[in-house]
């Protein structure tokens, strides 16, 4: 069946007139979902037709494999998000500067995307392929051309001398304050949530790792 084709299906035999797929923004919105909460092994292809209300083979019709699938949920969630950040690492800024937007972009596209951190904190656990897919194509893109400043500003004495893979885990490791609200409900972040508190929680985030590694940002 070619892709276009595929439909949503009900329990047995299809009729005629069965409602189309869902569009493609919905598709890999519910796949999204789906890959946060169950993880990659356990998302099976039967599950995503199951959420999607598709025929079984509809993933592989139109994507060819889960593992594609799971690219181009990845691919359109970090799309804007990398060439935002892109622009960051582009602009007519000083090298502290430089680093105090990447880490504060990082904070704010957390929040826009709590499903994503919750794939991207568990495919950074383990070993595989998509480890390696996000490290060439978002990772590495982000730090390759951020790590000279950063080389710059700890050998004139303005950030901590400290190892790369030590200085992302500092920066990452905090998003758990915008994600795993549970707990942070526990310690007393008021209810309810909502994006403009997440927004400003996000900026007391960035300000406080940005003013630990490179002191107090005149305000």
């Amino acid at each position: 069946m070619a892709a276009e084709e595929s439909v949503v299906r009900g329990p047995g035999r299809p009729r005629a007139g069965a409602r189309p797929a869902p569009s493609e923004k919905e598709v890999l919105r519910r796949g999204m979902e789906a890959f946060a909460e169950l993880g990659y092994d356990r998302t099976s292809a039967r599950e995503l037709a199951k959420r999607l209300g598709v025929s079984h083979n509809f993933i592989n019709d139109r994507y060819g494999s889960k593992a594609n699938f799971w690219r181009a949920v990845v691919d359109s969630a970090l799309e804007s998000d990398q060439r935002e950040r892109q622009q960051l690492l582009e602009a007519d800024l000083d090298d502290a500067e430089r680093v105090r937007a990447v880490i504060t972009h990082f904070y704010q596209a957390a929040v826009a995307a709590p499903l994503l951190g919750r794939v991207l904190a568990d495919e950074f656990s383990r070993e595989s392929e998509r480890l390696d897919y996000l490290y060439e194509n978002y990772v590495g893109p982000t730090l390759e051309p951020l790590v000279p400043a950063v080389e710059r500003l700890m050998a004139a004495g303005r950030m901590p001398t400290v190892p790369v893979d030590v200085l992302f885990f500092a920066v990452i490791s905090p998003v758990a304050a915008l994600v795993q609200l549970p707990l942070a409900h526990r310690l007393g972040r008021p209810r309810p949530v909502t994006g403009e508190s997440q927004a400003r929680t996000a900026r007391e985030l960035a300000d406080l790792i940005a003013d630990g590694l490179l002191g107090r940002n005149p305000r």
